[in-house]
């Protein structure tokens, strides 16, 4: 299994496939291998694999976008690196998910922000929510991504392949720099205590214990901080198209998913009765 494994994320490199839907794609197929472990699954028929599928779609209840990248991982091992012509497309979900994101007022992000003791957890917090950045983006970041001439932030690989450039809050900057005289970072912009980059799961820790300390009852991870950074930017008036640049967004249909009614737009709206 490991070899076949190592094969597949090798062509997925090759490809110039990004980090994430690399890990994606591998974590996707591994599940794969475990369910027909000692089965030769090279040779399965269309039908073995629709099969597959299905179960993991009645029975373990996959998302719809869990299945997307399940059919693809699948479909790469097969066509892309067996050489073979299966013909997959038809397993890949037809109904589109659509899910309103979960988000956090300003009034949360400022509580949790306020409660943070320790420097570098604030700084994690805050760059995430400032930057509007995916995990694995605040985890890449690196000191050089940080440009306080320009007042930037370089976000590079993000999802999708795509580098791009965002706006150095000046309050972050300052955090920043405070977090630096004290922890003095080396070359990633958070660095574990041995070195390296800060692990995503001590992100994880530090936003479930800034929310269980800041009384904050809402469901929540650290994709929400990014959530409610779009969100507020639609609130405040921002274009939907500099929305979409700034978060790294290919299609603007993505984008448009935040401009659902907020509790702050529903305030603004009147009731035609009140104009007559």
């Amino acid at each position: 299994m490991d070899k076949k494994i190592e094969l597949f994320r090798q062509l997925l490199e090759v490809k110039r496939y990004s980090i994430n839907s690399i890990e994606t794609y591998v974590n996707a197929f591994r599940q794969f291998l475990l369910h027909f472990k000692g089965q030769d699954v090279d040779v399965l028929s269309e039908r073995q694999i629709e099969q597959y599928i299905n179960v993991q779609v009645t029975e373990r209840k996959i998302s719809v976008s869990y299945q997307k990248q399940l059919v693809a991982a699948v479909k790469f091992w097969y066509n892309g690196v067996l050489g073979k012509n299966l013909q997959l497309d038809y397993l890949y979900p037809d109904r589109p998910e659509f899910k309103i994101p979960k988000v956090f007022s300003q009034q949360d992000i400022k509580a949790m922000l306020n409660v943070c003791e320790n420097i570098k957890h604030k700084a994690i917090l805050a760059t995430i929510y400032s930057c509007g950045l995916r995990l694995s983006e605040l985890t890449n970041l690196m000191i050089k991504d940080i440009d306080s001439t320009q007042m930037t932030v370089t976000i590079r690989q993000g999802k999708g392949n795509r580098d791009r450039v965002v706006v150095l809050s000046e309050k972050l900057l300052l955090l920043l720099r405070d977090y630096f005289v004290e922890y003095k970072p080396k070359e990633y912009l958070f660095e574990g205590q041995s070195g390296g980059k800060y692990s995503e799961r001590s992100v994880q820790q530090v936003l479930k214990q800034t929310l269980a300390k800041a009384k904050i009852n809402k469901e929540g991870s650290v994709h929400t901080l990014r959530h409610s950074y779009a969100t507020h930017l639609i609130e405040q008036g921002t274009d939907i198209r500099f929305v979409q640049e700034l978060l790294g967004h290919k299609n603007i249909k993505t984008t448009l998913i935040y401009t659902h009614l907020t509790d702050a737009t529903k305030r603004k709206i009147k009731s035609p009765l009140d104009n007559l």
